[in-house]
């Protein structure tokens, strides 16, 4: 039978029968396997350690070789740890059970090394092996559980906080919204607005059909709109009666919107019948409306100082902001390329001319995107004060790749008159210069045959002007792997 102990060690039954062949180097070798670190201490003499063995590289580097050897254990931990090494001393000496201990070795970094120690007695002169294993695998894990609970605590306070102004603005709304279940049509949420305003059938509304809340003659239309709105996502503006007995008139319009795998409808509640005078007119530039704010395109209206009227979605892509709100009110300026040069030239002709197409220019993000566009613009009286439209079309994709994917310098007048209105002239100047000098450059050295001698005799530089010069402009490698000037093209083979 295996013999079981005190501490819950369960040994060989019959370990002479098995063990007694076991050598001094096999014994070694299974301590070393069994183990990250294992120490041979003289439990009689202040725990020196003897001798040591690790059981990977990976471990001696966490010691990153500290000199443990001829040192008191109990000297090798932190100050916590101290009694714990001494009451695996103690157990070893007495030859009590082994245990498991957890001690902490400091390190040159400053970051305690995690390890558990038994120590075991071994032989007649008060030898003891301590064997241990490392817990840094076992504390870094505990580390990234902490650190993922704590993510998890902090996204569900904000998910909490959100429900709650989801929950007050929607109470506090003043327009009449009902929330309504995609499937089954019946009423989920309704804010006071809306009970308020469908009187008796209003108040007990929720968990009821969305029919139930108007008048018979009324619900096919309802049926109509809802029907419209899970086939397109939107639907006009509906004039329906209610179910009270006092028969009150609404504009009725609904949405859909998708919460996990369900869908829903939001109803808008407006009272007062429908317009039918400017109906047609107003349907058509609702649809105008819808058109820009969904276009791929930006879309800006502002007034001739350049301030903002109205935004569409793509402009406010390209400014990365959220809502037309941040925007309105804010000068176009702000995010184009030069602020301060480039509406000023748009706003100059648009006096002069009304129309503007393909103007150049880059527009910035706030968080630092830069997107090289096309303004289309038009200015458009209303009484005396004019308004502009820009249309504004992101061209990146057009740019030549060499200009898209690399940061070289223009190398053709083509690529160098394209900068215009995107770099300053200045700069401009700069690189014009560049490019004519490495044309000349490039224009002797194919008439010299590629000697590079006779090149800047003709170009009227020195020869170690003309080095530096190819060099700046990378035309050819002269320089040996050393960095010496390589001499065989001087020579003109």
């Amino acid at each position: 039978m295996q013999r079981m102990t005190g501490s819950g060690v369960k040994r060989f039954s019959v370990a002479r029968k098995w063990l007694t062949d076991i050598d001094t180097e096999t014994a070694s070798t299974l301590i070393t396997v069994a183990s990250d670190i294992a120490l041979v201490v003289n439990a009689g003499d202040h725990g020196l350690i003897s001798d040591i063995s690790f059981g990977s590289d990976e471990m001696e580097r966490e010691f990153n070789g500290q000199a443990l050897l001829g040192k008191p254990w109990v000297d090798t931990v932190t100050l916590e740890s101290r009694p714990k090494i001494e009451a695996l001393l103690h157990d070893a000496r007495s030859k009590a059970d082994p245990r498991w201990r957890h001690v902490n070795h400091p390190m040159p970094d400053g970051e305690d090394l995690p390890v558990m120690y038994s120590a075991v007695p071994v032989g007649a002169r008060g030898r003891v092996i301590a064997i241990g294993r490392s817990m840094r695998p076992m504390a870094s894990m505990q580390q990234r559980l902490l650190e993922a609970q704590r993510s998890m605590e902090r996204e569900y306070s904000r998910l909490r906080q959100a429900e709650t102004r989801h929950r007050l603005l929607f109470q506090v709304a003043a327009e009449a919204i009902i929330v309504v279940d995609g499937s089954s049509r019946k009423v989920v949420e309704a804010n006071p607005a809306a009970m308020q305003m469908l009187g008796d059938a209003g108040r007990r509304l929720v968990g009821r059909a969305l029919t139930e809340a108007f008048a018979p003659a009324s619900r096919r239309a309802l049926d109509a709109l809802l029907a419209k709105v899970s086939a397109t996502g939107h639907g006009e503006e509906y004039p329906l009666l209610s179910a009270a007995e006092s028969v009150s008139a609404f504009r009725v319009s609904a949405s859909l919107f998708r919460e996990g795998r369900s869908d829903f409808y939001l109803v808008r509640l407006l009272a007062g019948p429908l317009d039918t005078d400017g109906a047609a007119q107003q349907k058509r530039k609702s649809r105008v409306f819808e058109l820009v704010e969904v276009s791929p395109d930006g879309f800006v209206v502002t007034d001739m100082k350049g301030q903002i009227q109205f935004a569409n979605r793509a402009f406010l892509d390209f400014v990365q902001l959220g809502t037309e709100e941040q925007v309105r009110g804010e000068p176009l300026d702000r995010w184009l390329g030069r602020p301060g040069l480039d509406f000023a030239l748009l706003a100059g002709q648009l006096r002069e001319h009304q129309t503007l197409k393909q103007f150049s220019t880059m527009l910035r993000g706030e968080y630092g995107s830069a997107t090289e566009v096309e303004i289309c613009a038009v200015a458009v009286p209303e009484g005396g004060e004019p308004y502009c439209g820009f249309s504004i079309r992101d061209v990146s994709n057009r740019l030549p790749v060499e200009r898209r994917n690399t940061g070289e310098r223009p190398r053709s007048v083509e690529q160098l008159t394209g900068l215009v209105g995107r770099v300053p002239l200045k700069d401009l100047v700069r690189e014009s210069t560049d490019m004519i000098e490495r044309l000349c450059i490039e224009a002797a050295l194919e008439l010299t045959g590629d000697n590079r001698a006779s090149a800047a005799e003709i170009l009227g530089l020195s020869r170690q002007g003309l080095y530096a010069k190819l060099h700046r402009h990378g035309i050819a490698d002269i320089g040996g792997p050393g960095g010496a000037v390589v001499g065989g093209s001087d020579d003109g083979d």
